[in-house]
């Protein structure tokens, strides 16, 4: 993290994904974390931690929405940060359902993997269990005795930001998983791909992207911080691949409608059409024409939710203690309305959240202090969280976002 302030850049007035400059204002938030995964030893630290402004934009051009106040020197992924989602069985059975889909997608054996921001390795890991392939994994927060060898095969680590000059390999696949999103420059990142699998017409690349048309269509201002600087929705990832010379040979949402899935590979001859996933431009710009009213009033009902039940003396407790709960709490300004923050991750807990300041607990603390309340950071969980919470003799209220 960086020692000294940073100044205020001038906020940007292009699109970062089609240089348009026909942009639109969504939602200005004065002053939010940083980094919202980043783990923290103490309050103190937690409410101490730095903020900087988020103005979220609309291009009307190609449906892109962006931070145009974000600046990447205030964010070091190096540092202790914890992103994975992998002691979650609902994201692992997720995560091997998708290797089946690449596997039946891409012929990999005996071939060539990189994966753009791999995070703790587990994906490609998972990859390389499934199918024996040369693999490099690239990622500045990548931590190597967090991971399980392989047997068989070639898997292999950089810890570093990624750049096109460091990858000595021809990969015949190119994988990037929710980074895609962390990155203000994103026709750039795209650019700098294509010549990784141009003019092989059997190579090609999966990404894997969180769909902001589900945030603006629910107000969901837990979705929005400051690390993703860049939203997509199917139209707008689709539009970004094809201009920078991608074929789009796949497209559909997953997760919950949460995540876009895309496969694509170099484009050779014209243009393909639009896929059935993609939304009209006139569908997006009506939800980003109504999303600040949405937020305000989305913001109003889960303020009034949290502090009613504080003021009744409920014992409120959010499950998931990463970004989305960062933003819930900051962006409403909760803090001693929260009795407890609990994530099954077990590098999280005992930690302290950035803003809020508020430490993680292991779900077995819940027994020791049970709940009424018990607020799920994404819908997704529930039933293995509910199967959770009566495996220990609770049955508290249970909401999702």
């Amino acid at each position: 993290m960086i020692d000294a302030p940073i100044a205020t850049a001038k906020p940007r007035s292009d699109c970062p994904a089609c240089g348009g400059g026909a942009l639109k204002s969504l939602l200005h938030l004065p002053a939010i974390p940083v980094q919202s995964c980043i783990l923290l030893d103490s309050v103190e630290e937690g409410a101490a931690f730095p903020r900087h402004e988020m103005r979220l934009t609309f291009c009307e051009d190609c449906g892109f929405i962006f931070n145009a106040a974000f600046d990447e020197r205030l964010i070091d992924y190096a540092s202790t940060t914890e992103e994975s989602q992998h002691f979650s069985d609902t994201f692992n059975a997720f995560a091997k359902k998708l290797v089946e889909e690449i596997l039946a997608t891409w012929k990999l054996q005996g071939r060539k993997v990189l994966e753009i921001g791999c995070g703790k390795g587990d994906f490609l890991r998972e990859l390389c269990l499934a199918v024996p392939c040369e693999a490099l994994g690239i990622d500045p927060g990548f931590i190597e005795e967090r991971l399980k060898t392989v047997d068989g095969g070639s898997l292999r680590f950089q810890r570093e930001y990624f750049e096109t000059a460091m990858v000595e390999m021809c990969p015949d696949l190119v994988i990037c998983r929710h980074t895609l999103e962390h990155i203000g420059e994103v026709r750039g990142i795209v650019d700098d791909i294509l010549p990784l699998v141009a003019g092989r017409p059997d190579a090609g690349i999966f990404f894997e992207t969180p769909d902001v048309g589900r945030v603006l269509r629910e107000g969901a201002f837990w979705d929005i911080y400051f690390e993703h600087c860049s939203y997509f929705t199917p139209g707008s990832h689709a539009r970004l691949f094809r201009a920078a010379g991608f074929d789009v040979t796949a497209l559909r949402l997953d997760y919950g409608e949460q995540y876009i899935i895309q496969h694509a590979r170099p484009a050779n001859g014209a243009q393909t059409a639009a896929l059935p996933a993609e939304e009209p431009m006139h569908e997006l710009s009506a939800l980003a024409a109504a999303f600040p009213a949405k937020v305000a009033e989305v913001m109003t009902y889960w303020r009034e939710f949290v502090t009613s039940r504080h003021r009744d003396g409920k014992r409120i407790a959010v499950w998931g203690g990463g970004s989305k709960c960062v933003s819930f709490l900051t962006s409403l300004g909760l803090g001693p309305e929260i009795a407890q923050v609990i994530d099954i991750n077990p590098f999280k807990q005992n930690r302290f959240l950035p803003g809020a300041g508020i430490q993680v607990r292991a779900p077995e603390a819940l027994a020791e202090s049970p709940p009424d309340t018990v607020i799920v950071m994404n819908p997704v969980y529930l039933d293995e969280i509910g199967r959770s919470l009566a495996g220990m003799g609770l049955s508290p209220e249970m909401v999702a976002v």
